[in-house]
């Protein structure tokens, strides 16, 4: 139901932004909502991706969930996709791109989902796109920590 679609320019290079996204097991550290992550799996894949299954526990006010996802990465083409594989969702999917631009890099990051559950759902519907600028804005914060002001 909710979708979000963004395109920011960023003073990073597509690779660092790429790494980051790329960095699951480290969401914890920075993302607003995630008490938890897990690696489940990492498997090559032809044409120079990986396959990584991996687990997030998303903490928001009374209600504490883990879900499971499919995150298939492309380091040549700077793509990361993600599917849902289990827990609290109908059905999830994400995309981030990055190109680098002058100055920097472009990310692009898409979302489309339901949760299972109609109370959250109407919950996240109220703040959703709040919610969805929180989280890119925690990625931004997390590259100036990782790379500086600026790259």
């Amino acid at each position: 139901m909710p979708s979000h679609h963004e395109t920011r320019v960023l003073p990073y290079t597509a690779q660092q932004m790429y790494d980051l996204v790329a960095d699951v097991a480290s969401y914890p550290k920075f993302l607003p909502w995630n008490s938890a992550a897990r690696i489940r799996s990492r498997t090559p894949i032809d044409g120079g991706g990986e396959l990584m299954e991996a687990d997030l526990v998303i903490s928001f006010k009374v209600f504490r969930e883990r879900f499971g996802s499919r995150v298939t990465l492309w380091p040549d083409q700077k793509k990361i996709d993600t599917e849902y594989l289990d827990g609290p969702f109908k059905y999830m999917k994400s995309t981030w791109e990055f190109r680098d631009a002058p100055g920097g890099c472009e990310v692009e990051f898409f979302v489309d989902f339901e949760f299972k559950n109609a109370i959250l759902q109407g919950i996240i519907g109220i703040v959703f796109n709040e919610a969805m600028q929180r989280i890119v804005r925690a990625f931004e914060r997390r590259a100036a920590e990782l790379y500086g002001a600026s790259a």
